[in-house]
């Protein structure tokens, strides 16, 4: 387990410090991500859906606040279109990570770790808690692009990957979109409600599954 969180810790790390970059200079703030979308709804408002997915592809490498983003595609294109948007967009933007992982990661795993023993532990490490990781990232910032990125270098089957990724990713650009939709600028309690509650509930799960983990490790401490 110790290579695996030695590895997240770097890649948290790397998102952290674009993150930090970002929002030193402002470069995709709440402000103006709407501010953007605003601007879309002038010029056309099909031009919405397309700004929404850039926005959230953007993710993987700026850090876009993807909460605020997914409430405010469901202000603006409303419900279910919002969800569509959100979703297609995080999707190509863990993709990418996933792909560039795949392709490069291996690089910088030999780097970080180089011992080939504890590279295959990283490996089934994740494998056995990665699901549980990839379901519940939405719990905390940068997660999901880290864990977009080690199912990348451990070379998780794609299909496995997005079938975890979306069991976690549906529900939660589905909740927030219908959030925002329902919401106004004059009212928006529908969407503060929902960020908080989406918070509650991923760190309840991640909790309970820390707890499950712990209890199995006791019943069989030697996998």
């Amino acid at each position: 387990m110790r290579p695996l969180l030695k590895i997240m810790a770097a890649l948290l790390l790397v998102f952290l410090s674009i993150f930090l970059a970002g929002q030193l200079f402002g470069i995709l703030t709440i402000d103006k991500v709407q501010s953007l979308l605003e601007t879309a709804r002038q010029i056309d408002p099909a031009y919405i859906f397309g700004a929404v997915v850039i926005l959230l592809l953007l993710d993987i490498i700026l850090s876009v606040p993807t909460l605020a983003t997914t409430l405010l595609a469901g202000y603006f294109l409303g419900f279910p279109l919002g969800a569509a948007a959100a979703f297609t967009g995080l999707t190509l933007a863990m993709l990418v990570g996933y792909g560039l992982s795949r392709q490069y990661g291996h690089r910088a795993i030999g780097f970080l770790i180089k011992d080939e023993t504890e590279r295959t532990q990283m490996a089934e490490a994740f494998a056995r808690n990665g699901p549980a990781m990839i379901m519940l990232a939405r719990a905390a910032p940068m997660v999901p692009e880290v864990t977009a990125c080690m199912a990348g270098v451990t070379r998780m089957p794609l299909l496995r990957y997005l079938t975890f990724f979306a069991l976690g990713t549906v529900p939660y650009v589905g909740i927030a979109a219908y959030a925002g939709s329902v919401s106004t600028w004059d009212d928006p309690q529908p969407a503060i409600f929902t960020a908080l509650g989406l918070y509650a509930i991923l760190w309840v799960g991640w909790v309970l599954y820390q707890r499950r983990e712990k209890r199995n490790k006791r019943l069989n401490p030697f996998p």
